[in-house]
């Protein structure tokens, strides 16, 4: 049976609009016919979200999928790399099964750094033989960010035939490189890689674009990168693309890569360009099967109201209508049970940290960052013990092996704003290890307790107040729906910021704490780690 579809078509093709009238048969477009009627409404092609960690939403591909949609959305380039580093190849075709499952176009990459480095413990390997293998496959598109950028500069033997499989098998090469510059980005890039997301400064992203990059804009729940990078697209239009990274429900449920678009088009930019960076871009440098509202194309394809408020009404994917008025027909599914998770119940003592030194060194937490700086602070002892400082916020950060029993890693961080209690999470990047930071060690020993007994999840614990938002799918993910995920997921960043936060995302910004790969300084299960020299460095100063 054909589907008609009458509206105004916005041709990011041939950057023209017109009175169209499309013909669908067989999940393809048929015919496009000018015509001549009035008609209110417009279709393009639907957005697709140029990377991101599905696993962060705490949601399983079918039900990301669910509310995406909503919002526009008909495809991800989405990097497994999260369950991955818990479940190794396993996890990522756990995410591809269940992607299976649902009218949505996912393309997912093979995880180029499992471990992410050297430096942490995390629960699978996936070496340079099973990095082939993954690229041979159809599902797999491209070889994930390669967050090891000393490994590329310094041309280490892994990295690089890593790298070489990509070429292989003529699949782009993802990047991932925050803060590279001069003869390393020069180097970095001349291997091959060919897209950066982590630009976190205007300098950095235009000396990227001059070497022929593709730049992600990333607006994500924790890393915000919008304003400072939006204005390259006027000068830079086939080189720039969108993307989220990270998203948790709650904000997933509000807005996607649309929300991109409707910013970019209020700022006054081009709507042609705009919409390739939405779309057109995405599918050009992927080589991706989306279609673009093109004769004989995949039907993909949004509708919305007008061209002021871009409210999006039906969500088209594969000619099937998948979305209307914010009502999402893709149904839930109910996603096996996995796990890694094998650590022992933590005591308060366990969190304690001899003082050392008069001198602390400190994370400075930066909000709507990933990249932390590094303070020095003098050092507050009670006993001979080092202690969160509430009146200075200089509070205890630890990250506690979740693979396996090992003395927990300690360190202090500045920023959190927490004046009671304690948070954590095991939606920690990249090995997820669980990462906690509170005012209090037996605050801090209750809220690391709830997610090992949950084996997975975000906690709080304030005195006898304990929350937790159970993850039992590898740790990150749940089987909840989004709606659920995302009432919990509120009720716990509210008490965070009732306990004292300032950060717009507390847990979002907690995950990252862990991640070594993004300077300057974060916090491994094996120690305080400099990102810059990437190296391990000491928590005392003398």
């Amino acid at each position: 049976m054909n589907l008609i579809v009458k509206a105004n078509l916005i041709d990011i093709v041939e950057k023209e609009i017109f009175a169209a009238e499309v013909t669908i048969l067989n999940k393809k477009i048929i015919s496009i016919t000018r015509i001549s009627e009035v008609l209110s409404t417009y279709i393009l092609p639907g957005f697709i979200d140029a990377h991101v960690h599905i696993e962060s939403s705490m949601l399983v591909p079918s039900e990301f999928a669910r509310i995406a949609v909503k919002h526009g959305t008909v495809a991800t380039i989405s990097d497994p790399h999260e369950i991955a580093n818990v479940l190794g190849v396993a996890g990522v075709d756990y995410m591809i099964e269940n992607a299976k499952q649902v009218p949505f176009h996912f393309y997912f990459g093979a995880p180029s750094c499992v471990p992410a480095t050297n430096y942490e413990t995390a629960g699978a390997v996936i070496d340079s033989n099973d990095i082939d293998a993954l690229l041979s496959r159809k599902e797999i598109v491209y070889l994930a960010e390669m967050m090891n950028f000393p490994g590329v500069i310094y041309k280490d033997e892994e990295v690089l035939k890593k790298i070489a499989s990509a070429k292989k098998h003529g699949k782009p090469i993802d990047g991932h490189a925050p803060g590279l510059m001069a003869e390393d980005m020069k180097h970095y890039f001349n291997a091959g890689i060919t897209t950066d997301h982590e630009c976190f400064g205007y300098t950095e992203a235009l000396e990227k674009l001059k070497h022929g990059v593709k730049i992600l804009i990333r607006e994500g729940s924790a890393a915000k990168n919008f304003e400072t990078l939006i204005s390259l697209l006027k000068n830079y239009p086939e080189q720039i693309m969108f993307c989220c990274d990270d998203k948790h429900p709650d904000n997933l449920i509000e807005s996607h890569i649309n929300d991109h678009v409707k910013r970019a088009l209020r700022q006054g930019h081009d709507l042609y360009n705009v919409l390739r960076a939405a779309s057109y871009n995405v599918v050009k440098h992927y080589n991706l099967s989306v279609g673009l509202l093109q004769l004989g194309d995949n039907a993909d394809f949004i509708e919305i109201n007008n061209l002021n408020d871009f409210n999006i009404l039906k969500t088209y994917i594969s000619g099937a209508l998948v979305s209307e008025n914010g009502n999402s027909f893709i149904k839930s599914v109910n996603a096996p049970i996995v796990n890694n998770f094998n650590c022992n119940l933590k005591t308060a003592n366990d969190f304690k940290l001899k003082c050392d030194g008069e001198n602390i060194r400190v994370i400075e937490c930066l909000d709507g960052q990933l990249i932390t700086n590094e303070l020095f602070v003098a050092s507050f002892s009670i006993d001979g013990f080092a202690e969160s400082n509430v009146e200075q916020d200089v509070l205890k950060i630890a990250v506690i092996n979740r693979y396996n029993d090992a003395p927990i890693a300690k360190a202090f961080i500045k920023n959190i704003g927490l004046t009671q209690g304690a948070i954590a999470s095991c939606v920690a990047h990249d090995c997820h290890n669980i990462v906690v930071v509170g005012t209090n060690d037996e605050d801090m020993c209750k809220a690391v307790n709830l997610i090992i007994k949950a084996k997975g999840g975000i906690s709080l614990a304030n005195g006898n107040e304990e929350l937790v938002l159970e993850l039992p799918i590898a740790g990150i993910m749940t089987n909840q729906t989004a709606e659920e995920v995302a009432k919990a997921y509120i009720k716990l960043d509210q008490r965070a910021k009732a306990l004292g936060s300032k950060l717009r995302a507390p847990y979002m910004s907690l995950s990252f704490m862990a991640l070594l790969v993004i300077p300057e300084l974060k916090l491994s299960d094996k120690g305080l780690f400099n990102g810059q020299s990437f190296q391990f460095t000491n928590v005392f100063v003398n």
